[in-house]
This record gives C-alpha cells, sequence and structure tokens, in this order.
C-alpha cells in the first residue's frame, strides 16, 4: 500500500486551486482577447481603443467598441479592480457575450454590468434578459421592459454608495453560475439575479466615453454562487 503524507495531499489540493484560477490580462499585451471597434470598418488607422499602460489594461472610452475574450467561460467567478483615473463616465463589462454588434449596431448580445460612475452593478440586458426579485422596484413598469432598442433593458442595482471617492480603485465581483449572476461593488452585494436566458459566453470590456484602468481581471471556475 502507498502512503500518502497528509502534507502532500494538501499540496496537490492547493496546487490544484491555485490552477483553477487565472488572469484575463498578462500584464503586457492583449493577448488573448479580440477588438470589436465598428468605426474601424471604414476607418481602418482609427485610434486603438484599448492599450496597455504601467501594466494595465486601459479602456480609453474613444473609439466605442469592445474588447472581448477570445475563449467562451461558464460557471465562474470574475474579480475586477478598476478606477476612474480621469473625468467620470461609462464603461461596463458584459458576460455571456455572443452575437457581435446585435444591439443599435454596437453591443453584443449579452448580459452589462454596469461600471459607470455611480450607477456601479446595475444590469442592462443586451438581447438577453434576467430576473430580479424585485423587479419593478429596479425595472420600472413592466409595459416598458424589452432587450432591444427603444425598450427599458435598465435593471438598478440595490444600492448606488457602494463606490469609491472618483479616482480610488473599486473592486467588483461578478459570479456567474448557470442561469444565475450576482455581483459585489466593494465588497457589497449589489445585484442579483437569475432565470437568465443564457448562462455562458465571451467577457467583454467597453469603450464607451470614458477612460478607465483595470488592474484586475481574474477568473476562477465555481460550483455554486457565494452566499
Amino acid at each position: 500500500m502507498i502512503r500518502i503524507s497528509l502534507t502532500l495531499v494538501l499540496l496537490i489540493f492547493l496546487s490544484s486551486c491555485a490552477e483553477d484560477s487565472k488572469s484575463l490580462f498578462n500584464g503586457k499585451d492583449l493577448n488573448g482577447w479580440s477588438m470589436d471597434v465598428p468605426m474601424k470598418d471604414s476607418i481602418p488607422n482609427a485610434p486603438e481603443s484599448f492599450i496597455v499602460r504601467d501594466g494595465m489594461l486601459v479602456s480609453l472610452g474613444e473609439p466605442r467598441g469592445h474588447l472581448v475574450t477570445d475563449s467562451i467561460y461558464k460557471n465562474y467567478r470574475l474579480e475586477v479592480e478598476y478606477r476612474f483615473p480621469g473625468e467620470p463616465g461609462n464603461c461596463g463589462v458584459l458576460v455571456h457575450a455572443s452575437t457581435p454588434r446585435a444591439l443599435y449596431k454596437m453591443f453584443p448580445k449579452s448580459l452589462e454590468v454596469q461600471m459607470e460612475h455611480q450607477n456601479a452593478g446595475d444590469f442592462w440586458v443586451i438581447v438577453e434578459d434576467i430576473e430580479v426579485d424585485n423587479m419593478v422596484q429596479q425595472r420600472g413598469p413592466k409595459e416598458e421592459w424589452g432587450i432591444t432598442e427603444g425598450t427599458n433593458r435598465r435593471i438598478k442595482n440595490r444600492t448606488d454608495d457602494s463606490e469609491r471617492p472618483l479616482g480610488k480603485w473599486n473592486s467588483m465581483t461578478i459570479e456567474c453560475f448557470e442561469d444565475q449572476v450576482k455581483v459585489w461593488v466593494n465588497g457589497t452585494v449589489v445585484n442579483y439575479g437569475y432565470n437568465a436566458t443564457v448562462s455562458e459566453g465571451k467577457i467583454a470590456l467597453q469603450a464607451e466615453g470614458a477612460e478607465v484602468e483595470f488592474r484586475k481581471l481574474v477568473i476562477t471556475s465555481i460550483a455554486k454562487l457565494t452566499e
């Protein structure tokens, strides 16, 4: 009989856990990501919307578009650290992204977790949908709901006071498990949705008018949502 020491078992377990998490950004270049910037269709030499600067991934905000992972992900926790270094503005993390330019010939089919200053944690549905417990309170009158142009696609977060002052780093954790999406901003649960119409896809970052710096983008497989 081969005896395995408790220490060896623990080392194997810890090694397995460590391999389960990975950074989506290598700190050097945008390997593993692809840009979809509509302006570049007609102006190929338009400025880049996303760059690497001082070891950070930076969305410059313009030209508008998306930086999309090459890989598809399901059942994961995404830990993000970001800040607006200059003027406050808009940005977002899109989960379960699929068909490009499905909305306004710009946004991929997806569920957006909003990062807009003072509205971090809102859901915006983009040709997909999701439910929350207080649908009318968080989304407004049912007759206005929709997932395409001209409808109410916003599902507000539970609190708008979880963000840090402008220029400070914020942490956002997004857990996607089966048809559920749960969001924390600086350790506070700000949104939780279920019965999503999609459960896997690519992950995208937005260039939506404001410069945003990202210093952490770490993904970890999960077997259930954190309570």
